[in-house]
Order: C-alpha cells, then sequence, then structure tokens
C-alpha cells in the first residue's frame, strides 16, 4: 500500500510567504528557506510553492527565490503558479524543482501539457483541476501525460471519479476527523492545504493518528526491534551523535526503550538524562533541536550511529561540538575529497574577498570571466590531450588544474560545491 503524503504549502509574493490565495499577510517569519527546511525536519514529504508575481521580473526573482527553495529544502518540492510557457518549466526544473504544476484552468496550460511532458517526464508534470468538469474535460490528455492530479477545495467531493490518478487534495478543510476520513478515499494520494501548512500542526503527531486509523502514511520505524539491542548495565545504549552532511561527531548520549520510540514517533532527537533520570528532549530549553535523518545499529547491537540536523550548539558550552579539547594530535594530510574541495573554495573565495598582491587567483579574478572561461577551456584541452598519453601521473596533474579553474569560475558566478553536490544528488 503506497503511503499518503502530507505536502505543505508555502504562498510566496515579493520573496517571502504569504497566507495563501487571496491574502498578502506575512505567513510566520516569512522567510521561504527557513520555512522549507521547517517543513523539511518536521514530517512534511513534500513541499508546493506557489507563485504569486505578476509580471515577467518578478516571475523570474520568484524562480531564483524558488531555486533557494529547493536548495534548503530536504523534500521534494513541487511549483504551481504563473506558468506560462515551456521556458518557464525548464526554469523551475532546473532550479531544483521534483515537479511543476500547470494550471488547467488557463488553455494555454492544456495545449502545453504534451509538449512539456514529452520533454521532461510525465512524472514532473502534475495538473491543477478545480472542478471535476475540469478534468473530466481533458481526462485522456490527463491520463496520458501528466503523473498526478492537484485538486483545489471543490473536487473532494467528486474525488473517486479520478482515483486511478495520484490525486493530493488541496483544502481549507482543519477538521482532523474530516481530513482522516477523506485520505480513506483511495482515490486521494495526499493532503495539502491549510492544515498541513500551519506551522503548530504537529504533522509527525497526526500521521500516527492516521497510522491509527489504517491509513499508511510515512513514519520513521525501526528495522530493528528494540529487545534485540544489547543494553548496559543501567538498560541504556549509548548513541553517537554526527552532522548528517559533514559527518562531524557532535556528541554522546544514552537512549532507553522510551527515549528510543519518542525519537521516531516525533523525528526530534530524544535521550535519557542519567544525571537527572529523565526524558529530555534535545533542544527542547534552548532551541537547538536535533532533527533526525537516518540511525544505524554497529555490528555487536550495543551502539546507536544518529545521523542529524543540527540547529544551532550541540554542546551546552556553546561550541557546535562537544569534542573539543585538543589532547594530541599527529600531522597529517586529510585527502577527502569534499573536504579538500571545499577548503581550496574557501581559499579561492578569500582571495576574492582580500586579494594578495601576486596571488594568480586575483589574477584572474582581476581580468574577469572572460580569462577564467579561456582558462577552463584550455585546461580541458589539456585533459583530452593528456588522457591520449599513457602515463597516469599527467592526467591527474592536468585534472587537478582544471579543478582548480573550474572552482575559480564557480566563485565568480556563486556557484558553491553545495550547490553542485546537491544537483548530482538530484540525478
Amino acid at each position: 500500500m503506497e503511503h499518503k503524503w502530507m505536502i505543505p504549502c508555502l504562498y510566496l509574493q515579493s520573496g517571502r510567504a504569504v497566507t495563501g490565495f487571496g491574502q498578502r499577510n506575512l505567513f510566520g517569519s516569512g522567510n521561504v528557506e527557513e520555512l522549507a527546511r521547517f517543513y523539511s525536519d518536521n514530517g512534511a514529504d513534500e513541499l508546493l510553492v506557489f507563485d504569486f508575481s505578476s509580471g515577467d521580473d518578478e516571475h523570474e526573482k520568484a524562480i531564483a527565490h524558488i531555486k533557494e527553495i529547493c536548495a534548503a529544502s530536504e523534500i521534494p518540492v513541487m511549483a504551481a503558479g504563473n506558468i506560462k510557457r515551456m521556458e518557464d518549466v525548464k526554469k523551475l526544473i532546473y532550479a531544483g524543482c521534483a515537479k511543476v504544476v500547470l494550471n488547467f484552468s488557463k488553455k494555454s496550460n492544456v495545449e502545453l501539457l504534451e509538449e512539456m511532458s514529452k520533454r521532461f517526464g510525465k512524472e514532473k508534470m502534475v495538473v491543477c483541476v478545480s472542478s471535476v468538469e475540469e478534468f473530466t474535460d481533458h481526462v485522456e490528455l490527463i491520463e496520458k501525460y501528466a503523473g498526478g492530479i492537484l485538486a483545489l477545495d471543490m473536487i473532494q467531493d467528486g474525488i473517486s471519479c479520478v482515483s486511478s490518478m495520484k490525486v493530493i487534495l488541496h483544502t481549507e478543510e482543519r477538521n482532523r476527523d474530516t481530513l482522516k476520513a477523506l485520505l480513506k478515499n483511495p482515490g486521494i494520494a495526499g493532503l495539502s492545504g491549510a492544515f498541513v501548512s500551519a506551522s503548530d500542526t504537529d504533522l509527525f503527531q497526526f500521521k500516527q493518528e492516521c497510522r491509527e486509523a489504517g491509513i499508511s502514511v510515512n513514519l520513521f520505524e525501526s528495522s530493528i526491534p528494540w529487545p534485540e539491542f544489547k543494553l548496559n548495565s543501567d538498560g541504556l545504549i549509548p548513541v553517537v551523535v554526527q552532522d548528517y552532511k559533514t559527518d562531524e561527531v557532535l556528541m554522546v548520549a544514552y537512549m532507553n526503550e522510551e527515549a528510543f520510540r519518542t525519537t521516531l514517533r516525533t523525528g526530534k532527537m530524544t535521550y535519557w538524562s542519567r544525571s537527572r533520570r529523565e526524558l529530555w528532549v534535545k533542544g527542547l530549553t534552548s532551541g537547538h533541536y536535533q532533527y533526525v535523518k537516518s540511525m544505524t545499529l554497529d555490528c555487536d547491537n550495543d551502539t546507536i550511529l544518529a545521523k542529524v540536523a543540527q540547529i544551532g550548539a550541540a554542546c551546552h558550552t556553546g561550541n557546535k561540538t562537544c569534542f573539543f579539547k585538543p589532547l594530541m594530535k599527529k600531522e597529517y594530510d586529510d585527502t577527502n575529497p569534499l573536504r579538500v574541495f571545499q577548503e581550496v573554495y574557501d581559499v579561492i573565495l578569500d582571495r576574492k574577498a582580500h586579494p594578495k598582491e601576486g596571488s594568480y587567483t586575483n589574477y584572474l579574478f582581476d581580468k574577469g570571466i572572460d580569462k577564467i572561461l579561456k582558462k577552463v577551456g584550455e585546461e580541458c584541452t589539456e585533459i583530452v590531450i593528456a588522457a591520449k598519453n599513457p602515463d597516469k601521473e599527467e592526467i591527474k596533474y592536468e585534472i587537478s588544474d582544471f579543478l582548480y579553474h573550474v572552482m575559480v569560475l564557480m566563485a565568480e558566478k556563486g556557484v558553491t560545491w553545495e550547490d553542485i553536490t546537491s544537483e548530482l544528488a538530484r540525478r
């Protein structure tokens, strides 16, 4: 049985999040990247962004903000609103959107669906309808070229007529029992709108209610039951906590069964305090929550490795990590690829911000983009020539030169390694 999706909405106007259709008050802080991260960490399965821009200039700025939302969000992003032409779809997909929503109340979008589906793939196309008639008038086209339907409030009573498609119900309904009843309809694949978008809605709790009502939802579950864990003499299991992006070790804590199950249920790292003899949610008083990304059990079943998104500092001293007191260190070269790339890139950025006399990097920045592009092209050619020779050392040297010049280009154009790795991960 496929899970039912929970899909909050962000209504985007002038770069800020507003409160919904027909309203222009700020939603929360209005910071769309902050809200995207919030939804990613708090139980949402996908994110829907409506662009309320007017005019091409504002629309271009909105796409730039949607790119930032995609970078901040760890769940797939769908974009809707102000999509008029093929170029709009292309820009949104290149910005990182997993899907693009076409409003079928616009005749031009009806005409575009087939072409866009063939170019970008059916799975990236979602059709937005606000009445059963909008669907039935174009049923063959939609079923052939769209991967799903976004159904605005009016269609919920007739939803069974489109049960063969993945239908996301966007509704202003807020009653939990009514929403659970709607989700039991096999024609509804997901829920969006007022309830799941509210910042005070606990999506993990609602999902738990859905599961208890027999509705399949995406919740954290352990593949190994607690009784198989090997506990220490206090009935606890140690947890090594790492930053999920950098692998930096942040802290070590302990869990009992209640803490473990609370972590799975809430998505927030929860431990057992040995000193206070009580359960504690990391960050409950400081705001420095740890949102769980994965948990892995070691070979002896007696230690958990947790990878988390850390908000603020992990340590009570204010340090990012609890491990900050050097004891000894043998000098060595760190050849971790991502760390090396990032360190070289950081040096290039520093040269750009703080020019140094005689620096080749500053020479390239001073000469401008044409010189940088010329060098990238030259180094690329050198790789091709080196690859025709049997000596591995030569191609290693030329690729290193090429990557350095590419990083200068990245710095010049404001592209980061995180931008690159995020794009590769999406592929």
